[in-house]
């Protein structure tokens, strides 16, 4: 067995509200990692998990798990059955609630011990804590930590490592710090049927160095107005969902207004380009706020340089923020701070601006953010200058692959073997292709000529003609099925022959003719890619393709949401329903909070989707998936 492994995520609870997080087991207790077994659980904050467990106990055993749910707040809610403590006729006679919510930098819970009887129930309750204060990348590698000793002041525990600090405060508990790398927090309680107690503790975490933090207002949207869709399935998926993103707001310190979602719990909890994006994208049809917020986030990054160590080039959207350098040692990946490996997110970013405006976006908005759109298009236009948007890395310690499918083997043959670079990804064309045509019609509506070189309108035009006809002439291939556009182009500019679910991407981007649009629809729906669960991200045709392969088989809900929009948009309605069918097929899988990926099997055979174990949740793209499932069903009002 791999001495060191990443945590499976699906069998776990979580409580958030970011940029904290907190992750137990379904019976509300947060458990230390062990020999051979690696976890999540615990309070994370700012990237950093300031602490690795709190066990409770009630006369000195764990109580039996119950139940658990979340309330209509976001909070956990955990019962638990002291069985330990006299019973009559096999009834237990007392339980143990545990309620958890989740602030900016607080992870609070409440303990209620309630008692059948009429005559007092009294016993000793304790919970067992420990910190580890363990980076984020630490804990997803799954490298062992060791517990730090805590220290005392005022009736208050606290712990600290560099610019990060937490501390535990505990009303009423004795704190017992015989073992100070184990904490403990006492309280003698007694309770009838008519006096339960209540007791309570909190964690209060802090960095002096977060690069992001907790949105600062209300959510932008009223998430509770919008009108009850009239499928039970769609409106729990909706209201989990918007729940979820309530969640994942964020803005950065010196633009507390500007919102934006993190991209994902529990290990992309932070500004990301095109998972921000995305989302942001997806869900336009309830307002232009947050299109806003992250625009102007990411804009406030834009590439100024060349810097090789990032892939930093002038007009460039950012890939990641983080509040240090990122090292995954099982991936031998290394990333500067702020990193710019991704050859998508300045396409969608202009995208975004452009639906934005169309959508409703304030006209000065738009005006601030029309010279950060020149230099992006400008980098588009220069890198599709006779040819396409590509990437390489050559640091050997960044990402291998830089579109949305950024794993090392996500880009390979029908026969296994992977593309060299540089690889030029069919979907990010598209991407150039509809920022191209859209940014030259808003600036042109703005009366901007294009003071970067190459972004006037008619060259952004030209531009674009130049990459459809070039597109045509290589990216189209032919199987048994039919014809079906390449996954990608390598680095010799041979056709990377996988039938992969990045076609679906080019859908309503203008870069396909109409007839296209239909073979690629056709192609979509085929069961070497419709699981009836979602979309396959690598057909079953591949040799590569394993349905729990992270992008060689598996569904990822943003991938088919996407795929869902270009349908609509390109008059494939009823490919786009049997696809949002799936979608929700597998959301009731997951009690409705849609999971970043899930197990490619087919809904012929599967009874219901079964789980990616490490795939992250909340996931701000899948989310917003279900706003994208009820704008196209007309389910939004």
């Amino acid at each position: 067995m791999p001495e060191k492994l990443q945590p499976f995520l699906h069998d776990l609870e979580v409580v958030l509200r970011a940029p904290t997080q907190a992750w137990s087991g379904r019976d509300g207790q947060i458990r230390a990692a062990s020999p051979g077994n690696a976890t999540v659980q615990g309070v994370m904050h700012s990237d950093v998990r300031v602490l690795s467990e709190a066990v409770l106990e009630v006369g000195g055993r764990e109580p039996e798990p119950a139940g658990s749910w979340h309330d209509d707040d976001g909070r956990l809610v955990v019962v638990g059955l002291p069985r330990n403590l006299a019973a009559a006729w096999g009834d237990p006679v007392a339980r143990i609630r545990r309620t958890r919510r989740v602030e900016p930098g607080v992870v609070e819970e409440e303990i209620e011990f309630s008692s059948a009887t009429e005559e007092p129930v009294s016993a000793d309750v304790s919970i067992r804590l420990a910190a580890d204060l363990a980076p984020m990348e630490a804990v997803k590698s799954g490298i062992p930590t060791q517990p730090i000793a805590a220290s005392e002041a005022d009736g208050a525990l606290s712990w600290s490592a560099g610019e990060v600090t937490a501390a535990v405060e505990a009303p009423g508990a004795v704190v017992d710090l015989s073992d100070p790398a184990h904490p403990v927090l006492r309280w003698s309680l007694t309770a009838s049927a008519s006096a339960p107690a209540r007791v309570s503790w909190r964690v209060r975490a802090e960095d002096r160095i977060a690069v992001v933090v907790g949105a600062a207002g209300p959510a932008p949207i009223d998430w509770r107005g919008l009108r009850r869709p009239s499928d039970v399935r769609l409106a729990r998926f909706l209201e989990q969902s918007l729940r979820d993103l309530d969640g994942l707001r964020m803005s950065l310190p010196d633009l507390e207004r500007c919102e934006f979602l993190a991209a994902g719990a529990p290990w992309f909890f932070t500004l990301f380009g095109r998972d921000s994006l995305w989302a942001a994208r997806f869900l336009l049809p309830l307002g232009t706020e947050l299109a806003e917020g992250t625009l102007t986030a990411l804009a406030s990054f834009q590439g100024a340089k060349i810097d090789p160590e990032s892939q930093e080039a002038p007009g460039k959207i950012m890939h990641e923020l983080r509040r240090t350098a990122l090292t995954l040692h099982g991936e031998k990946i290394s990333l500067p701070p702020i990193y710019y490996g991704t050859v998508d997110a300045t396409a969608l970013w202009v995208c975004l601006l452009y639906d934005a405006w169309r959508s409703g976006m304030a006209v000065d908005a738009v005006e601030r953010l029309l010279p950060h759109a020149e230099r992006a298009l400008a980098w588009i236009a220069d890198g599709v200058l006779d040819g396409y948007l590509n990437y390489l890395d050559t640091t050997g310690h960044g990402l291998a692959n830089q579109g949305w499918k950024d794993s090392a083997d996500s880009v390979q043959f029908r026969d296994g073997r992977l593309a060299k670079g540089p690889i030029s990804l069919c979907e990010v064309q598209g991407y150039a292709h509809e920022a191209l045509v859209h940014g030259a019609e808003l600036l042109e509506a703005f009366g901007h000529v294009g003071a970067q070189a190459g972004a006037a309108p008619a060259q952004l035009r030209d531009a674009a003609a130049a990459l459809a006809e070039r597109f045509r002439a290589d990216f189209w291939l032919e199987d048994e099925r039919g014809p079906y556009v390449a996954i990608a182009l390598d680095g010799s500019g041979t056709p990377v022959d996988t039938v992969a679910s990045n076609m679906g991407h080019l859908l309503g981007t203008g870069l396909l003719s109409a007839d296209e649009e239909a073979i690629v629809a056709r192609r979509l729906v085929d069961p070497e890619l419709d699981s009836g669960y979602g979309l396959r991200t690598l057909a079953t045709s591949s040799a590569g393709y394993w349905p729990l392969k992270y992008h060689g088989g598996s569904v990822w809900a943003h991938d088919t949401a996407i795929a869902i929009l270009g349908l609509a948009r390109s008059g494939h309605r009823d490919a786009a329903v049997q696809l949002g069918e799936g979608l929700l097929k597998a959301a009731e899988s997951f009690d409705y909070r849609m999971p970043e990926l899930h197990s490619g099997d087919s809904a012929a055979i599967a009874t219901r989707a079964l789980p990616y174990p490490s795939a992250c949740r909340p996931q701000a793209w899948s989310a917003a998936s279900a706003v994208v499932i009820a704008d196209v069903l007309g389910e939004l009002g």
